[in-house]
């Protein structure tokens, strides 16, 4: 890490402002070429004319000076904050490159931060997470993580597990001596209890993982019941084709909505029968994926149809699922015919999707206010989750031998347990490992 990096660290794009981020120990030197009149006072924002490699002047802009240590990175960094657009901030990052600096890869700037002690991983993954949140109550669990919040309790529960390590590794030392029934009990008892909060926080993050994706919702019914209408109606604009002929939906639809404040990925399904043709089967197939992938099923039936075997496959299938889902019964506008004992137990919602449909996003924007009042921590990412389950397991596999006093066994799966948690903040991880992680981050970040 004694090169020089740079990257421009705001989105490509047209806008008010572009900010060109420099970090390593030569950032002051290229700074003072790009801004002769800077004095470069850490913390100090200075309006300076800012030059390129030939001397020619490119923007008017504010050059920021974050001295080491005291800097995101822990190295000297200089951010220019220049007028936005296609071509200025890209001027000044050529001029960084000609003075010395190379273009930075993604992560990078996090990754020198978590190399220098600045951040762990977990802090480092809720900076990548929060700028892909897809919900204010996201970015708010994520800014607690950014301070601290998981980082504290992975090494609360680490100091348990090395507490019991201790008693173990003692115990091996005066083999002789048994160890005492209430330290035994004490051991298993509170084992048990850190595998169960382990098993909440993992079932809790996974049901909860919408809050920063953008939850999955799946429209889904017999052809014909209005399930393109449904999605233009709550898009407010016609996306999907709308016919009265059976199958015109062949394949999946998706689009983003706002509900309250969350992001939802709304995907509209083919018709679930017995199809007539290859591709027909195709879509419908793609339909019952949709159903195992969603977070949550709009289940569709139509009000003025009676009850068919097609709507009772898809209601048994949502039935023996574990999905949340909702009933809802569209055309309330016409007369009734369905069977109303069928769906009554699931209480559903009545819509018409050409008229009154308000109550199916005030239905939804509930339920994923639920997850919300969830006070259980938040994972944000598959490899977090996988750690703690895999300490969990290691925690469960010691109980055995600690009750028949193999504490060798014991205290190597305490080890792996504490090891599997270090991968959430530091972990016994390759430089390569650590590229990978860093390099799923944007560029400039």
């Amino acid at each position: 890490m004694n090169d020089t990096i740079a990257a421009i660290a705001t989105a490509h794009g047209t806008a008010s402002l572009s900010i060109v981020r420099i970090s390593g120990p030569d950032a002051p030197k290229i700074a003072r070429r790009i801004a002769p009149a800077a004095t470069l006072t850490p913390r100090l924002a200075e309006l300076r004319t800012l030059y390129d490699q030939e001397n020619e002047a490119i923007d008017r802009g504010i050059v920021l000076y974050f001295q080491a240590p005291r800097s995101f990175t822990g190295e000297e960094i200089i951010e220019f904050q220049c007028h936005g657009g296609q071509v200025i901030a890209q001027e000044i990052l050529e001029a960084t490159v000609a003075y010395g600096a190379r273009l930075a890869q993604p992560g990078e700037f996090s990754k020198r931060a978590f190399l220098n002690g600045k951040i762990d991983l977990s802090e480092a993954e809720a900076i990548a997470k929060l700028i892909e949140a897809k919900s204010v109550d996201a970015a708010r669990i994520l800014t607690r993580q950014l301070q601290g919040e998981l980082g504290r309790f992975v090494d609360e529960v680490r100091d348990a597990l090395l507490r019991a390590l201790a008693h173990s590794e003692v115990s091996i030392d005066y083999a002789e001596e048994d160890i005492p029934e209430d330290l035994l009990k004490g051991l298993k008892a509170q084992l048990r209890t850190l595998s169960d909060r382990l098993d909440r926080i993992v079932e809790s993050s996974e049901r909860r993982r919408g809050l920063i994706e953008g939850f999955r919702v799946a429209i889904v019914g017999k052809p014909n019941v209005g399930k393109s209408s449904l999605l233009n109606a709550l898009l407010s604009y016609e996306r999907a084709i709308v016919s009265e002929i059976a199958g015109t939906t062949r394949d999946t639809i998706e689009e983003e909505i706002r509900i309250g404040t969350h992001i939802l990925r709304i995907v509209d399904t083919a018709g679930i029968r017995e199809a007539s043709d290859r591709i027909e089967a195709i879509g419908v197939e793609r339909s019952l994926r949709s159903i195992d992938e969603a977070d949550i099923v709009l289940a569709l039936f139509d009000r003025s149809r009676p009850w068919e075997e097609e709507d009772e496959a898809i209601l048994d299938r949502l039935v023996a699922s574990d999905k949340e889902w909702i009933a809802v019964l569209n055309k309330c506008d016409l007369p009734r015919r369905i069977e109303m004992e069928k769906l009554a137990p699931y209480a559903p919602v009545e819509i018409d999707t050409l008229e009154n449909f308000s109550q199916l996003p005030q239905h939804l924007q509930k339920m994923l206010d639920r997850y919300s009042l969830d006070e259980e921590l938040l994972l944000s990412g598959n490899r977090q989750i996988e750690a703690v389950r895999r300490a969990q397991r290691e925690i469960l596999a010691a109980l055995a031998p600690l009750e028949s006093g193999e504490l060798e066994l014991f205290s190597y799966h305490l080890q792996e347990a504490v090891r599997a948690l270090g991968q959430i903040t530091r972990p016994y991880e390759s430089e390569e490992i650590l590229d990978r992680m860093f390099g799923e981050f944007c560029l400039g970040k």
